[in-house]
């Protein structure tokens, strides 16, 4: 077996060996922060778009980051060429600390982790069914390390024999747990939920695209009704066409022919 390392507060460490004391507040109060990015044969990639991420939401949680982003990207490359994953995942998680009282946040804990990926060109011809649930996550705008809501609807999801839950609040569409939001227009609009949600890297590059009729809106729940493709965006899945939506199909219920189109995009863009 490969030892794989790790990195915590700027020490490679063999994973087998990596450790923090069960005071900090990630493990007592669920409190820290994250971002993941994947490494495309041994090149992390829009590396400086997931550490924009990153930044922001170690501020917003008052969590200081003590390396700097040249000593960030250095650690990551370092693990990169001790790890010997050319295609990776990277996770980078910033804890809320030792805390004194278990309630407080203290000096941060940063860790980064790797682990293999191969991205599953499968997957685009599938598609990924989902279920709607009425529900807004807590400091959207955030990467936090909470995910108690998503992990606990996973029951609930296999017995409706769906893939994911897509959240909306009062009918005002909003996200998936791990990825973001797009339909179709029957006039061949790209539309993506435009507040109270987490800005994935992915989305960011599609609503980049100058000759792609895309924008943010404030979508609704009946507008699921009237879209003629559906797909959601992340750093694992890239573009993943939406089938169905509560048993209903979406369009014809296949993968699209804007879906497919933005797909080979996003691809093109992360080789």
């Amino acid at each position: 077996m490969t030892n794989t390392y790790a990195v915590i507060n700027g020490t490679y460490i063999a994973e087998t060996e990596a450790r923090l004391l069960i005071s900090d507040l990630a493990i007592q109060r669920g409190y820290g922060i994250f971002d993941y990015l994947r490494t495309v044969n041994g090149q992390p990639a829009f590396l400086d778009d997931h550490l924009d991420r990153f930044y922001h939401s170690a501020a917003f949680m008052n969590l200081p980051v003590t390396a700097d982003r040249a000593q960030l990207k250095q650690l990551i490359h370092g693990l990169t060429e001790k790890n010997n994953l050319p295609d990776s995942g990277i996770r980078l998680t910033l804890t809320g600390g030792y805390s004194e009282n278990g309630y407080t946040p203290a000096q941060p804990n940063l860790l980064i982790t790797q682990a293999p990926f191969i991205f599953n060109k499968d997957a685009f011809s599938k598609g990924i069914r989902l279920i709607t649930h009425n529900y807004q996550r807590q400091l959207p705008q955030v990467k936090t390390i909470d995910y108690l809501q998503a992990i606990y609807l996973q029951p609930h999801i296999a017995e409706q024999q769906a893939d994911d839950v897509l959240y909306h609040h009062n009918n005002s569409l909003r996200e998936c747990p791990r990825a973001n939001f797009f339909i179709v227009t029957e006039n061949d609009e790209v539309l993506t939920p435009a507040e109270n949600i987490l800005k994935g890297v992915t989305r960011k590059k599609i609503l980049a695209f100058p000759d792609l009729t895309v924008r943010e809106a404030d979508l609704q729940l009946a507008d699921l009704a009237r879209a003629r493709e559906a797909f959601i965006t992340s750093t694992t899945k890239e573009v993943l066409p939406v089938v169905s939506i509560d048993g209903r199909p979406v369009g014809n219920g296949t993968p699209g022919r804007i879906t497919a189109d933005i797909y080979e995009r996003v691809l093109a863009l992360r080789s």
